[in-house]
């Protein structure tokens, strides 16, 4: 099965969701960033080079919150979700338009990634402090 990996970030009752540019499937949709593991990646790893590559900056990878299953195009794909910790805040975005902190009630009322979305009833189980 194909997996995907989504970092969660979390501060004071609100996640990191980012907005992707506009064009394809998922554009100017709402996300918790991530992207597609790599044959030979972890999870970890994957999470690590997509928030590089996406926002210049280092992560840490705590707990592992839950997962869901989706199809795309066809095919079944599994999309894990991890804790992050940001070694700072100074993006660079280079695949969103724009990011921002919400609550999770705000993020089912946003125009977010479906995959992503089905992550929402694992986060609101997970304990966060």
């Amino acid at each position: 099965m194909h997996t995907s990996v989504a970092g969660i970030a979390w501060d004071n009752g609100r996640f990191f969701i980012a907005q992707r540019i506009s064009g394809g499937e998922m554009g100017d949709r709402w996300e918790f960033p991530g992207g597609k593991v790599e044959e030979g990646e972890s999870d970890e790893m994957a999470l690590k080079r997509e928030y590089d590559e996406e926002f210049g900056v280092g992560i840490t990878i705590g707990a592992f919150l839950g997962s869901a299953v989706f199809e795309h195009r066809g095919i079944e794909r599994r999309v894990n979700a991890y804790r992050i910790f940001f070694s700072n805040t100074n993006f660079k975005l280079s695949e969103h338009t724009q990011w921002r902190w919400a609550a999770l009630e705000e993020i089912e009322r946003l125009p977010f990634v479906d995959s992503d979305l089905k992550l929402v009833p694992a986060l609101k189980k997970a304990s966060f402090s």
